[in-house]
Parts: structure tokens; C-alpha cells; sequence
């Protein structure tokens, strides 16, 4: 696996990858890499000839008081990750390289509706930060293919949306969450769980499960369904962000007659905030 640092490097591994015939296939990350993005790069060079890994913690993502500082930073390890996964080329560049004249003139890219609620309304800027940054790496590498993990379901909505509406000429595939024995979803946010925090912590899909078996089985009370399992989440130590219930596609609030869900969490454990979902179909 070769590294660069600047998007002059980069283009010019990519071209000359290209130039060979190859495919080439993007896997954007943030660092701090756990079997689940190994696995994205894992599936990448199953499709393509030549996969990209991206390591940037991105600043316009983060909002005010967020973990941007602490946001852990492994990068030696990372590498390891990558080159036992099948990574061919990582680009990991600073903040400089990424937003040469700084961000506050930066153009931005935003992705209306999809972006709006859930984790948008938690965290404002947030997907307007995520679109902006994978803009930018789409446009310098080019890639035929892109793979993101499912577990943050509406960042993977607003790819999507974004790439369609943009007209860029690029499949998004989106790989199943992984996840820990226990059921809980990796995620680099983990490492902040104390170890009586992280016993308690796979009750969070415990209840998104109990959600989905009650649908599949035929309630479509779903206010209830989502207060009852606010309650346990709440007896159990979360405090809840949010709880719902909505269309997997629009991710507009589900109706009783929809047939392709997706219940949707996000919860603080301390100070750690943890995410996950369910996809539910129920014509599958």
C-alpha cells in the first residue's frame, strides 16, 4: 500500500491506475479503523482493482462542543488495518490540503430534506459538513465505486441523494453494519464507553430488535411500540436523542401502510453518544 498527502499525489496514482485499466474504488473514513471499515475495504477490492482509503477527521462536520480534539487518532494502526484489508492507496491529507483557503468561505454542499431531522436536527451543519467533504473527495479521485457502512443510514440516504442529483457517475453501495458479539454496532465512538458503560450499551439494539420483531409480527401502533422502548432505553442508562420510525427510502415518518422501514436511534451513554438501526422489510 503506497500513502499520499497531497490531492496532486493522489490524482496522479489514480491516473496512473487508470491508465492500466483499472476500476477504482473509494472507501472514505475518519481514522480510528475497526473491523467494520476493514471490511468496507475488504468488499472494495472484491469489485474493483484498485481501491482508495481516505483518513480525514473532517472540522466542518463537527459542531460546537463537539469531539473534534479528542477524536482518536491511530494512524499507525490504521495502516495496518488497511494493508490487511487489501487498501492499495491511502490518502490522508491535513486540514491545509483539504480546505487550502480555510473554511469559512468554503463552498458547501447541502442535501435538503433527507438531511433535515433525525441526526440533522441533533446536530446542525453535520451533513452539510459530510456532503461537502465527500464532494471534494469524489472529485479528486474519480472513483467507479464508493462503499459506506450502513450503520450511519442517513449519511448513506444523503450520499445517495447527492450523488443521483449531482449526475456523478458513481455506484454507492452500502455494507451491513458489523457488528460485536453482543449485537452492539462497531463504531470508533466505543473507545469512550467506560467498561460498565459498554455492558450496558448492546440494549440499544436490543430494542430497536424488539421494535422490528413486533412490526414483522403485525403492530402497527408505532408511537407505542416507540414509547415503550424509549422507557426501557431510558431504564436501562441511555438518555435517548431519538426513537423512530420511518420509510427506509424518503426517510420521511413511517405509515402503517409502508412496507420498507427503517427504526432509527441515536442515544447517550455519559457523555457518548452512540447511533444505530434497523432496516425492516416487510415484503422480503
Amino acid at each position: 500500500m503506497n500513502m499520499v498527502r497531497t490531492v496532486r499525489e493522489l490524482r496522479a496514482a489514480v491516473a496512473r491506475a487508470r491508465s492500466e485499466g483499472k476500476r477504482i474504488g473509494l472507501v472514505p473514513t475518519m481514522g480510528n479503523l475497526h473491523s467494520g471499515h476493514a471490511a468496507l475495504v475488504t468488499k472494495a477490492a472484491q469489485r474493483v482493482d484498485f481501491v482508495v482509503a481516505s483518513i480525514f477527521v473532517n472540522p466542518l462536520q463537527f459542531g460546537a462542543g463537539e469531539d473534534l480534539d479528542k477524536y482518536p487518532r491511530t494512524f499507525a494502526a490504521d495502516q495496518e488495518t488497511l494493508v490487511q484489508a487489501g487498501c492499495h492507496l491511502l490518502f490522508a491529507p491535513t486540514v491545509e490540503e483539504m480546505y487550502p483557503d480555510g473554511m469559512a468561505g468554503q463552498t458547501r454542499v447541502s442535501v435538503p430534506q433527507l438531511s433535515e431531522g433525525l441526526c440533522g436536527a441533533s446536530r446542525p451543519g453535520h451533513f452539510e459538513g459530510v456532503a461537502t467533504v465527500v464532494s471534494k473527495l469524489f472529485n479528486m479521485v474519480q472513483p467507479d465505486l464508493a462503499i459506506f457502512g450502513q450503520k450511519d443510514f442517513q449519511q448513506l440516504a444523503v450520499i445517495r441523494a447527492l450523488v443521483h442529483d449531482l449526475n456523478l457517475p458513481i455506484q454507492i453501495i452500502g455494507e451491513p453494519t458489523v457488528r460485536a458479539e453482543d449485537g452492539l454496532a462497531l463504531s470508533s465512538r466505543n473507545g469512550y464507553l467506560s467498561a460498565e458503560q459498554r455492558a450496558i450499551a448492546p440494549a440499544l439494539y436490543r430494542s430497536l430488535s424488539q421494535i422490528g420483531a413486533a412490526i414483522e409480527q403485525g403492530e402497527r401502533d408505532y408511537p407505542a411500540l416507540l414509547a415503550e422502548q424509549s422507557r426501557v432505553l431510558q431504564a436501562a442508562g441511555f438518555r435517548p436523542d431519538y426513537l423512530e420510525i420511518r420509510h427506509a427510502l424518503t426517510l420521511r415518518p413511517a405509515t402503517g401502510e409502508d412496507r420498507d422501514l427503517v427504526i432509527l436511534a441515536a442515544a447517550y451513554l455519559g457523555a457518548t453518544r452512540l447511533i444505530d438501526n434497523l432496516h425492516v422489510n416487510l415484503d422480503a
